[in-house]
């Protein structure tokens, strides 16, 4: 079976999208997710029905834009995050999110190729990084785990 690499990342706005402070942000997006688009390894990117990204979709909270994407492997996220123009964006991260409230604010985890993962899926992946820390069933770039069978069932954690 072939696996891909769900990913999940969250931001805490520091005002509302229209606010002058995140425009730098705002005119970035559309750019920095076609990067995404066209880079070597990315499989799929969540979207509002009616938008060409997702951030009117808020299931973790009004102020907190949410990220969910889908890639061949950690390389090839890791290439985009980190190779792209997508760091200089990286680094201005401070000046548009706070910084704490969303821990974890990235958590992957492998799903089998073809198939998409759900906002109900992250959740439970983010919850079970948060409870138990970097395992095979969710992860960070900085401590990733080795593709295994993803329908294993998750940790009880009750």
């Amino acid at each position: 079976m072939r696996f891909h690499l769900a990913q999940l990342n969250l931001a805490r706005l520091r005002a509302p999208l229209d606010d002058p402070r995140l425009a730098d942000f705002v005119a970035d997006l559309p750019v920095l997710n076609g990067i995404a688009d066209t880079a070597p390894g990315f499989v799929w990117r969540l979207r509002d029905e009616e938008a060409a990204d997702a951030t009117g979709l808020r299931p973790f909270g009004p102020d907190v834009l949410v990220n969910l994407t889908v890639w061949e492997s950690v390389d090839t996220l890791r290439d985009y995050v980190y190779r792209s123009p997508h760091l200089e964006s990286l680094r201005r991260r401070r000046e548009w999110f706070h910084p704490d409230g969303l821990e974890p604010r990235l958590v992957l985890w492998w799903i089998p190729a073809g198939r998409l993962p759900t906002l109900a899926e992250a959740r439970e992946r983010r919850e079970l990084l948060a409870a138990e820390g970097p395992g095979p069933g969710a992860f960070t770039l900085r401590q990733p785990f080795p593709a295994q069978d993803p329908n294993q069932p998750l940790p009880d954690r009750r």
